[in-house]
């Protein structure tokens, strides 16, 4: 049980290591945003994060009352 979560802790690092090579050694990488704003891909079509879609729908769900 212990040789595997040591095998498992070490293949995470491993992991992590790849994945960080590009960012550690460009000096301009940045770590890619996990927030929906920030994807691109996803704001072209249309899909935003929760907090701006219950926005956008609440603006246009609003019904606007004419007064006499």
């Amino acid at each position: 049980m212990l040789k595997i979560l040591l095998l498992t802790i070490a293949l995470i690092a491993i992991v992590f290591i790849l994945f960080s090579v590009k960012i550690l050694i460009d000096k301009n990488a940045k770590f890619p945003s996990g927030r929906i704003g920030g994807n691109r891909e996803l704001n072209k079509r249309g899909i935003h994060c929760p907090q701006t879609q219950d926005k956008v729908e609440r603006k246009k769900s609003k019904v606007h009352h004419v007064h006499y």
